[in-house]
């Protein structure tokens, strides 16, 4: 433990040198910070994708040095610091976790997220479940923590079979609005019933939405980019081959994968 705080510390002591006399460091603010703090978050999430512990170590001393930085500029404004950030997350993870620091008994982790969300709720007074939503998450995102929420009040389904013919509900609905030949807005809003129901499921089978479709975005490209080295090979452009011509060499890419 005492080689932890250590380092730290020397994060904490290197932080301080540079906001002293680094000029691009003594130029920053809270406010230049904010979209290199967005880059670095991808690119730990990039390193969480591909499972490269290496790069993960290193994306998270990125961002640990991110909110080291923040602290320091907030401190020097007289708003806050380090400690007072550390003391906040430490109160509230004793407060939220009465199962573990206090009498509350749990059967699972979903009462222990139901507990945290009514918790959350009184803590911040909000009138509504869904104000901790913040309006400007990924809708895919936002769809999945909208659901979690409702859920953590009781406002959901008993059981997958119920969403799963939801979606079928749905898929059939946006069907039968494009053969109707309905207009743009009909078709968008029974999509958007329709992906919603999709990610409720997807949420009911334990399997993160998000995850999913950016694992298949990142097979898509890897089958894609050999279909490409392929024509390459050939001398032949995308653009001259047949679809069946195509399929072979996609096909040959599933079994690679």
């Amino acid at each position: 433990m005492e080689e932890k705080v250590a380092a730290f510390r020397k994060l904490l002591e290197i932080m301080d040198e540079l906001r002293a006399k680094c000029p691009w460091d003594k130029k920053q603010t809270i406010a230049s910070l904010r979209y290199l703090t967005i880059e670095e978050t991808y690119e730990l999430s990039e390193s969480i994708l591909v499972n490269d512990m290496d790069a993960l170590k290193k994306e998270l001393g990125d961002l640990m040095l991110h909110l080291v930085f923040y602290s320091k500029i907030a401190s020097e404004k007289n708003a806050f610091d380090i400690r007072d950030v550390l003391e906040g997350i430490t109160e509230k993870l004793i407060h939220r976790h009465p199962h573990i620091f206090g009498d509350v008994v749990v059967k699972n982790a979903k009462e222990v997220h139901d507990n945290w969300e009514r918790i959350k709720l009184k803590e911040k007074g909000n009138r509504s479940v869904l104000s901790g939503v913040p309006n400007g998450l990924p809708a895919m995102v936002k769809a999945y923590r909208i659901q979690e929420k409702a859920s953590g009040v009781g406002f959901d389904w008993e059981k997958p079979e119920q969403v799963w013919n939801k979606v079928l509900e749905e898929l059939n609905e946006l069907k039968e609005m494009v053969e109707a030949g309905d207009s743009q807005k009909r078709k968008e809003d029974e999509l958007g019933d329709l992906l919603f129901a999709i990610i409720n499921y997807a949420r009911f089978i334990e399997v993160n939405p998000e995850d999913a479709l950016e694992g298949t975005n990142r097979k898509f490209i890897r089958r894609f980019k050999h279909l490409e080295d392929k024509a390459r090979g050939l001398e032949r452009s995308l653009h001259d081959m047949t679809l069946d011509e195509m399929d072979v060499y996609w096909n040959e890419a599933k079994t690679i994968d």
